[in-house]
């Protein structure tokens, strides 16, 4: 068994239902055990940020699947709660966004996946409910995560009740 972490998004229709649908989703899934889950957090828009607030989690999770195979899986969960991806469109408004954070020790560049996920160090909407949900987690080429946490403002980031 591996341990992976899921970040969870979301900013159309109910977003913290969806995302608790989401969790549900990701406990269901072959070889896959869930352990732990963050609060939800509302998150101002990242990238484009003309658009509503996020709602962000982290799940944590011991799995047998491979990263690609854990990959599909998240997509199809995604495409399930009204996901459409479209082709160069990046930080744009969705109803739900599953992104395989860490997945133990990989270091990956193929395409369609990287990990850990690019950019995980440097954003605080991901690496807050992270810490929460796994305290102790290390990304791989970059060091703990609440030193990265630690390292940065986490302004506008809020729990929700």
């Amino acid at each position: 068994m591996t341990r992976a972490a899921i970040g969870l998004g979301g900013n159309l229709g109910d977003a913290a239902a969806t995302l608790r649908q989401a969790i549900e989703a990701l406990g269901a899934l072959p070889g896959t055990r869930l352990l732990h889950v963050s609060r939800l957090y509302r998150t101002p828009a990242w990238g484009l940020t003309a658009q509503p607030d996020f709602i962000n989690a982290v799940a944590v999770v011991e799995t047998t699947l491979a990263p690609l195979a854990l990959l599909e899986h998240l997509l199809a969960i995604e495409r399930r709660f009204g996901r459409v991806r479209v082709d160069g469109e990046r930080w744009g408004p969705r109803t739900l966004d599953l992104d395989l954070l860490l997945h133990g020790e990989a270091q990956l560049d193929v395409p369609g996946l990287q990990l850990p996920h690019p950019r995980l160090h440097e954003r605080a909407f991901a690496l807050v409910p992270l810490v929460e949900a796994w305290p102790d987690a290390a990304i791989p080429g970059i060091g703990g995560a609440q030193a990265c946490l630690d390292a940065m403002a986490g302004e506008g980031i809020e729990a929700l009740p």
